[in-house]
């Protein structure tokens, strides 16, 4: 509890107690009744109470986020050219009070949802772009009073700095921003140079009126249903061709495949056949080879060939042969055993 508050209540409470005192010295008297004392316990009591209420009417405790405004009825110009600083401080009691004004981050928020911003309902930004599209924009701005211009802030805005002023100057920039891009611009490559441009602009017309921008946040963007729709068709139409596209290098890898099978079997064709042909030439150049051995084994032997006839005759068959050159051959006859 600040030493301001207690001070405040010991004041209440002997203003509390002085009424107390006079209304029973009243009920007092009109029972006839004196109480010795009385008068100077009561003029003490008043006495206090005042001084208190002086002082706490005096003392001002500022907190370390806050700066105090002073408004003086004897100041020149009504008010003290300087801002209170956080602790405790004195001001002249009954002619001076203070406006305290916060210099900590405030966030202003406008949305098209329902109870997301500052104000209930779609307090979104409805802004059109360069092409003619109409847009409804989300977006928070965090802002602070600069604490060596609270005196002007409180001058030019008073408590209405968030609405009249920064409410109404991030809505226009915003919009003024919004104006110089084509709808599809805005929402891809030339969204973070909008939101350049309205930070710059922001926060010099901040910088003017006593704020300072800490930063703008473009939450969403919404299309109007019309334009929704014809970006949903599109796409739509966009996946379609995509799909078409897909089907025929499908069907070309497709077709690629049956030519390479294709290919793959006729090259195994033709290297079976060369195969076969390759096999079928060297067995005959080995029956060549072995026709020609045989040849120059019988003209060196001629005689190789009559014993090759004679070993081919069946073995139950017996004959004789002749010692002469003659190719006849006999059965030789049966004898008895």
């Amino acid at each position: 509890m600040r030493i301001t508050d207690l001070i405040t209540g010991l004041s209440a409470l002997l203003w509390a107690a002085a009424i107390g005192l006079v209304v029973l010295i009243t009920v007092q008297a009109a029972r006839g009744q004196k109480m010795k004392n009385i008068r100077t316990i009561v003029i003490t009591i008043l006495a206090a109470a005042l001084v208190v209420t002086t002082l706490s009417a005096g003392l001002v405790f500022v907190e370390p986020h806050e700066r105090g405004v002073v408004i003086s009825a004897i100041a020149p110009n009504g008010y003290r050219e300087t801002a209170l600083q956080p602790g405790l401080k004195w001001i002249v009691p009954f002619v001076e009070r203070v406006e305290r004004y916060p210099i900590s981050r405030q966030t202003y928020t406008m949305s098209i949802a329902q109870f997301e911003g500052d104000l209930q309902g779609d307090d979104s930004i409805t802004a059109r772009t360069a092409d003619g599209q109409e847009i409804f924009v989300d977006a928070s701005v965090v802002y602070q009073i600069n604490p060596d211009k609270v005196v002007d802030v409180h001058i030019f805005w008073q408590n209405r700095y968030s609405t009249d002023l920064v409410r109404a100057h991030a809505r226009g920039i915003i919009r003024d921003g919004v104006s110089q891009f084509n709808v599809e611009q805005v929402v891809t490559d030339k969204r973070f140079e909008l939101i350049s441009y309205i930070n710059q602009e922001l926060g010099i017309k901040f910088e003017e009126n006593g704020l300072t921008l800490v930063d703008f946040v473009l939450r969403n963007i919404t299309f109007s249903p019309e334009y929704a729709a014809s970006v949903e068709q599109k796409q739509i139409a966009e996946q379609e061709v995509k799909q078409a596209a897909f089907v025929v290098e499908q069907k070309k890898e497709e077709a690629q495949q049956v030519i390479e099978t294709a290919r793959g079997d006729a090259e195994a064709a033709v290297i079976s056949a060369r195969a076969r042909a390759e096999s079928r030439l060297i067995e005959a150049q080995a029956e060549a080879d072995a026709l020609k051995l045989i040849q120059e084994a019988l003209a060196n032997n001629p005689e190789l060939l009559t014993y090759q006839y004679i070993s081919k005759i069946a073995p139950n068959i017996s004959a004789m042969l002749l010692p002469s050159e003659s190719p006849f051959i006999f059965q030789i006859p049966e004898t008895a055993p």
